[in-house]
């Protein structure tokens, strides 16, 4: 039991240690380049949301006049 605990402790050591090493390879982007790329998702966000929004009223007027036009 005690052998099984220690091996889970060094794998946690050897996982922490990696995970040190690879964070500190990691190239962070700039505020700059954080808000532009914010900027971007915003926008297209509110541009697919208004298109998918249209397109959904379309749909229901087609199906709407089709349902009068069958009963």
């Amino acid at each position: 039991m005690l052998d099984r605990i220690n091996s889970w402790i060094a794998r946690f050591r050897t996982f922490t240690t990696e995970v040190t090493t690879e964070l500190k390879k990691v190239t962070w982007p700039q505020e700059k380049e954080v808000s532009g790329t914010t900027v971007v998702v915003i926008v297209s966000v509110f541009f697919f949301g208004i298109y998918l929004y249209l397109v959904d009223l379309v749909f229901a007027h087609v199906i709407r006049f089709v349902q009068q036009r069958i009963s």
